[in-house]
Parts: structure tokens; C-alpha cells; sequence
């Protein structure tokens, strides 16, 4: 054989060794369908240690220390809300929340006080939502003592300066004037309105009016209802000693007493305005539609919430009946999706929706209620069972990430009067969940018949026409009425 011809052979059979060996390699990189995969099972959920303080004036102190980094945080739970401002007021709670720490303190006015914070790379912060206040700090271990006293000041010593207030009242009223600008707020904060009522402390806005009705004297009287030791949970988290952190505690708020008698924090009731309806906000410029439907829900801590919860998992997210069917299957959606959605002590809701092409409208709608009837009427399967569960049970881990997120978990519920092991009864019950308990809540808690269905879109050039679901269709007029008038 000639040389020429054998170094043709072996480069050939080096070709076919070659392309043999790539064929193995590429066959074993092929990612496993995930299916496929195995996991190490989930380690066993504990609580850290944790201190628990009651302070002679009432406040509640929880201490847990995380000596991971040189890092110390901390927050204040305080018992107020939006929800208890006087109707005419509504607002009052925001500003009162924003300005106990944008209008600076009795020693060291906001713009003081911002400079000390940048300096030390350090925050504190207030606000005060729907249910509750906060206010928090954030800090180098090396610098608590100066940040934890103007953290204490902050609680304890606000002035409201009244030309921070001028900037807070010219903010708010810029965001009343830019609301109708997002089509998806529009729909979320009208959906409230449609469901709880207009004038619920659930579901009102803030107004030019009641921003008028707002003075300087309003919100020193709500922050000195509402802010009082026997009122607040602090939890502090990170790097320090906790017979120590309690002392200096005892010594910065110890001595702290309200000047005023402890108001009535009975949470106000929540129920549904209307038994059903199409409620529609026309929007020409549109060219798909933001739709909203449901009925008032329940609370965290009702008996059936565990398997309303693995219902969830069935109904919604990747993979749930909502984005198989109506998104995939269908084609009816950008996005969709449905939720029992629980409040702590108040009734929340049950809420699905998403966004769709202007013509897609009723066909979306339809498809949404008929996946809610085939709960109420079909068992779900095995597999979708055990996918739901698995989720959420494997969603845990993410609850307990770091200190922080336990702690501020155990204070919620103190803060709602919530049993500490609540997490741990709820994720026992859904494991305990059967195909049977999600047929028998969704037959008694999904209600079809009461929903009420709000449409932010096109309505005039929407086919098929929004009466085409027989029932009558009622117009949300969303404009923003000018300063000084209702």
C-alpha cells in the first residue's frame, strides 16, 4: 500500500473516530427534560433562636443575631393604618408616615439628618400603608449607636416641617394628576372600588379635596394617636449581643409614655358592594384590554385556606389550567392569571384576570369562568395535585431565606394576633390535601354567579360587544376632578 493511500485511510478513520466521539459528547451535554431531574429533599424548617422583650410601656422587642457580616437592621411595626383616617381625610396616614422621616427631628432638621445617613452609607425610613406603619433602619455594626439614635428620634421626636409638608402635598398631587396614565393601575385601583365600594377604607383614593382637608396640627394628632410604644413590635436582626442590644433598647425608648388615651383598633369590616356586573372604563386609545374579575375572599386564618392554597397552585402560574388553556391552548392572552387572595383581618379576595387583544375581550372572560365551573364540577388530577403541592411545599424554603425574613414573619403575626407555628399548621395541612378538599372548597368558595368583571379597553370596537355576556354593563368614569371641587 502506498503511503499516500494509508495516509488517506487514517485520516478517514480519524474522521470517523472523531465524529463518533462528538455524537457521545453531544448525546451526554443533552439537558434532561425536567422530569428527569432529582433533588436532594428539602432540609426540615427551624426557627433560629430568637429573644422575645416586653417593655414596661408596652412595647414588643424581638432580638435575633446574625453575626454573618457586620450588618444590624431593624423595624418597627406600628398599629395604625390608612384605613382609620377619617374619610374626608384620606391621605392623612401616607403623609403622616412619609413625614416622620422627611420632616426631619426636634435635633436634627431632614436635611441634617439626610447628610448623617449618607455619610455612614446608613438609612431610616418611614411610611405607613393600608394596615400598619413602619419605620427602619440600617446600619454597619460599627455605627448603631448614631444610627440607632436617630432612628430613635425619628419614632419618638418628628416635627413635620411645614415646608416639607409643601413638597409632600405637591408629590401626592403630581401622582393624582399622572393616575390614568397606566392602564394596569387604572384597572387595580377601580377593581377595589367595584368590589369593596368606593368609599371603603379598602378600596378609596387620594383626592385634591382631601389632600385640602390635610393640615400640619392633622397629622401631629394621628402621630401622636397611633405612635406610642404600646402600639409598635421592633425586631432588630444582625450583628451585636442581645443582653446588650436590649439595654440600649431599655435606654433610647424604655422611658417613652403617650400623652394621649389609646384609641379603638378594631380593623373595619370589608364586604362586596355589588352582587354582580360588568363594569367597563372606556379607553379608545387602546388596543387590548385590562380585564379584572372576582368576589370577596377570606382570611389567612380560615380552616380551608391550606387547600384554597394548593387550588391556587392548579388554577394559576406556569403550568396552571389559567396559562395552559386560556394563554396556550387558546391564544386569548399576553398574560393571565387567578388567585385566592387572603387578608390577615380583613375578608381579601378572589381575583383572576390579564391582559388580551381588544377583540379577545369576551372570549377571555368566558374561557376564565368556564376553567373556574370545571374546579367546581371535576375533580383535579393526580398529577396536578401533586404538582401544586410540591410547589408550594418547595416555596418554603424562600419564606426562611435569612434572619431577616424570619424575623420579620414572627412579628406579622404577633402584629395580626397569629399563632407563631402558624406556617408550619398551614404547610402541614397542605400536604394532607386531597383531590377530594380541592372539589369541596372550590364548590364552596368560587362563586361564579357573584363575580363582578371590570374591563379597562376599547369598549366601542370591541367583537363580540361587551353585552354580548347578557348582563348589564355599567360605566366607571375615572376622571380626576379638579382641585378644590369633589
Amino acid at each position: 500500500m502506498s503511503r499516500k493511500i494509508f495516509s488517506w485511510l487514517s485520516l478517514a478513520l480519524f474522521t470517523v473516530l472523531l465524529s463518533f466521539t462528538v455524537r457521545l459528547t453531544a448525546v451526554a451535554d443533552t439537558p434532561k427534560h425536567y422530569t428527569e431531574l432529582d433533588f436532594e429533599p428539602l432540609p426540615e424548617i427551624q426557627l433560629p433562636e430568637y429573644e422575645r422583650y416586653e417593655l414596661d410601656n408596652g412595647m414588643v422587642v424581638y432580638l435575633l443575631e446574625d453575626r454573618d457580616l457586620p450588618l444590624i437592621s431593624g423595624t418597627a411595626i406600628i398599629r395604625t393604618g390608612s384605613r382609620y383616617e377619617p374619610a374626608n381625610q384620606v391621605g392623612l396616614a401616607q403623609l403622616t408616615g412619609t413625614l416622620m422621616r422627611s420632616g426631619g427631628t426636634e435635633n436634627h432638621p431632614a436635611d441634617k439628618l439626610n447628610s448623617i445617613l449618607e455619610q455612614k452609607a446608613a438609612s431610616v425610613e418611614t411610611s405607613i400603608d393600608n394596615t400598619s406603619g413602619n419605620a427602619t433602619f440600617n446600619t454597619l455594626t460599627e455605627d448603631l449607636e448614631p444610627v440607632f439614635a436617630l432612628f430613635t428620634e425619628v419614632l419618638r421626636q418628628p416635627v413635620f416641617a411645614p415646608e416639607k409638608l409643601a413638597i409632600a402635598l405637591q408629590q401626592q398631587q403630581g401622582t393624582i394628576a399622572r393616575r390614568n396614565d397606566d392602564p394596569n393601575e387604572i384597572a387595580n385601583r377601580e377593581f377595589n372600588k367595584v368590589l369593596y365600594g368606593e368609599t371603603s377604607p379598602y378600596a378609596r383614593t387620594i383626592e385634591y379635596n382631601t389632600l385640602d382637608n390635610i393640615s400640619r396640627q392633622d397629622m401631629t394628632d394621628f402621630y401622636q394617636t397611633y405612635v406610642r410604644p404600646e402600639n409598635i413590635i421592633l425586631g432588630i436582626v444582625g450583628d451585636f449581643d442581645s443582653d446588650t442590644m436590649i439595654e440600649r433598647v431599655q435606654d433610647a425608648l424604655g422611658d417613652w409614655q403617650a400623652d394621649t388615651s389609646l384609641p379603638a383598633l378594631e380593623p373595619p369590616t370589608a364586604s362586596q358592594k355589588y352582587a354582580q356586573g360588568i363594569f367597563a372604563i372606556d379607553r379608545p386609545q387602546q388596543t387590548q384590554s385590562n380585564i379584572l374579575l372576582g368576589h370577596i375572599g377570606g382570611r389567612f386564618d380560615h380552616p380551608d385556606y391550606p387547600t384554597l392554597s394548593v387550588l391556587n397552585g392548579v388554577l394559576n402560574g406556569f403550568g396552571g389550567r389559567l396559562f395552559n388553556e386560556v394563554r396556550s391552548r387558546q391564544g386569548l392572552a399576553y398574560s393571565v392569571y387567578g388567585s385566592w387572595s387572603p387578608s390577615y383581618d380583613y375578608d381579601g379576595m378572589f381575583i383572576a384576570g390579564g391582559q388580551t387583544q381588544t377583540d379577545n375581550t369576551v372570549p377571555f372572560i368566558q374561557s376564565i369562568i368556564n376553567e373556574i365551573q370545571k374546579l367546581r364540577t371535576q375533580l383535579v388530577s393526580e398529577q396536578e395535585l401533586a404538582n401544586a403541592k410540591e410547589s408550594i411545599l418547595n416555596s418554603f424554603v424562600f419564606n426562611f431565606q435569612n434572619p431577616s425574613q424570619t424575623l420579620s414573619r414572627l412579628m406579622r403575626y404577633e402584629y395580626f394576633d397569629y399563632p407563631e407555628d402558624f406556617i408550619f399548621e398551614y404547610q402541614e395541612q397542605v400536604q394532607n390535601t386531597t383531590r377530594e378538599d380541592i372539589l369541596n372548597v372550590a364548590q364552596e368558595y368560587l362563586q361564579p354567579d357573584r363575580l363582578v368583571t371590570l374591563v379597562v379597553g376599547n369598549v366601542q370596537t370591541m367583537k363580540p360587544p361587551l353585552s354580548s355576556l347578557e348582563q348589564e354593563i355599567n360605566l366607571v368614569d375615572v376622571s380626576i376632578p379638579e382641585p378644590g371641587r369633589g
